[in-house]
């Protein structure tokens, strides 16, 4: 519209989740009319970032070394692993305080009809590391999606043989929720999961 450097900023921004053309060219307006100086910043952070953040070789999450701060410490338990999909997940789980083991990350769910199988997502090194570190207990923190209990189910099976206990976060009706506004996928999973009151 502007110019093509204008229309190459807009289309750059468009490959962010939820940015359609409209959302992309209002930053890129902001940016251009409003605040130069956080563009620079920006485009700095993310050269910044696109050349010194790469995946953990332990774990598969993000980090500036070779091995990220989760898996070199000491202070978690080596013995709890913790099985995600994303980086966003051990983000989450981190920012909730409770969990002190380390974690593994996937980077994607189980999808036969988009041609992601186990190898795609890295299962036979999650296997591997199992077979080869001290773990004691696998938490799936995969996502209550249909390809994340697909994920889930498979990694159940595929660690059988290993002296390995796995275990699933439990999924049902949110702290606070009403249970008419609950769906019904939710809510089975609620009433299947219950527990026994103290």
């Amino acid at each position: 519209m502007f110019s093509d450097r204008f229309d190459q900023l807009v289309q750059a921004l468009r490959i962010l989740p939820s940015v359609g053309p409209k959302s992309a060219q209002r930053m890129a307006l902001h940016l251009m009319m409003k605040n130069r100086d956080g563009a620079v910043q920006l485009a700095h952070a993310l050269h910044e970032a696109a050349n010194y953040i790469h995946a953990c070789q332990v774990c598969h999450s993000l980090t500036e070394h070779d091995i990220c701060d989760i898996c070199q410490s000491k202070e978690r338990n080596a013995q709890l692993l913790c099985v995600v999909e994303s980086p966003a997940d051990v983000l989450a789980i981190e920012q909730s305080g409770s969990f002190n083991g380390r974690y593994h990350v996937l980077g994607g769910h189980l999808s036969p009809l988009d041609g992601i199988g186990p190898d795609e997502i890295g299962i036979p090194h999650l296997l591997q590391r199992l077979a080869e570190e001290p773990i004691e207990e696998v938490i799936l923190a995969t996502n209550a999606t249909v390809e994340g209990q697909a994920t889930a189910h498979y990694l159940q099976e595929a660690a059988k043989h290993l002296a390995v206990r796995m275990t699933r976060i439990a999924q049902g009706v949110p702290q606070g929720g009403e249970l008419e506004y609950v769906d019904s996928h939710t809510l089975s999973q609620a009433v299947h999961n219950r527990m026994q009151m103290k």
